[in-house]
């Protein structure tokens, strides 16, 4: 038995189980690997979740996320900013895209894909069609369109 303030054991108590954690919790990472409230090391084969799976502490990213933290910690989009304007350039310049449309997550980006593929779909003619391909058993999102995938 530990004497940490919280324990596993307090996630079945206190949350609402839509996921089932592992049974410890991790307090430090770097790179691929994680360390428990026992100082027990493990691999972290997932590194972060969905469309973070960075890692843990990788100093490129602490530098980063600590050099960007001094001028703007976040900012909504009723405003712009010169990172994302700098990145939708390159990305423009170097791919297909004439456009791109930034999301904060995957089950943002596969909702916005669901309702563009559509809208394609009625700008084409083809409306009637409105089947979605999706993967049995796989996570696509917590969003109304993507939860019905």
């Amino acid at each position: 038995m530990n004497n940490f303030a919280v324990s596993r054991n307090d996630f079945n108590e206190w949350m609402v189980p839509v996921f089932a954690p592992a049974n410890f919790i991790p307090v430090r990472g770097e790179g691929s690997r994680i360390w428990d409230q026992e100082n027990k090391e493990y691999i972290d084969f997932a590194g972060g979740i969905a469309v973070n799976a960075l890692g843990h502490a990788h100093p490129v990213a602490v530098n980063a996320l600590t050099e960007q933290a001094t001028k703007l910690w976040h900012v909504g989009n009723g405003y712009t900013n010169e990172p994302v304007l700098h990145l939708a350039k390159q990305l423009t310049e170097n791919t297909f895209a004439d456009k791109v449309f930034f999301c904060n997550s995957g089950a943002e980006a596969n909702e916005a894909a669901l309702k563009l593929a559509r809208k394609v779909g009625l700008d084409s003619g083809v409306a009637g069609k409105s089947g979605i391909v999706a993967f049995n058993n796989a996570f696509h999102g917590r969003t109304l369109f993507t939860v019905s995938a």
